[in-house]
């Protein structure tokens, strides 16, 4: 394995994610933020944050394997978000939910960040999705 995840005795819980990861391996991964959008550029889902948190999360899972990685080997996630509000939390993790299974993302997640910024790529993007990987 090349990365290991874990939450030291003390630090803040329950949260849905470790707080920190440890990456052995000579390849780095990144993946640039990934956002609501089809192979096309269509957008998916708009106006709903747990639909968009799903699609740029496929289109993670499509970045990372092009590289041939995976979700287990992500050291952190960031995500970008418009408008934030703690009342969003729900959507949000209903939207991590909705593909963990399908696209093999570890839970406990490995650590990550939400970020809220004024504006992202398009006015209709909700979220983006950045990834960075380790690889032996």
């Amino acid at each position: 394995m090349t990365v290991q995840t874990f939450s030291p005795e003390g630090m803040f819980q329950p949260v849905p994610y470790h707080h920190v990861s440890v990456a052995t391996g000579t390849t780095h991964v990144h993946v640039a933020g990934q956002i609501a959008r089809d192979a096309a550029g269509t957008p998916v889902a708009t106006g709903d944050l747990a639909g968009q948190v799903a699609q740029a999360l496929r289109n993670t899972a499509r970045g990372l394997a092009g590289a041939g990685a995976y979700f287990s080997d992500v050291v952190r996630l960031r995500f970008f978000t418009t408008g934030w509000r703690s009342e969003l939390m729900d959507p949000f993790l209903a939207g991590i939910d909705r593909v963990t299974g399908e696209l093999g993302i570890p839970t406990p997640l490995p650590p990550l960040s939400v970020i809220d910024v004024a504006q992202l790529f398009e006015p209709d993007v909700l979220v983006e999705v950045e990834a960075y990987a380790v690889l032996d």
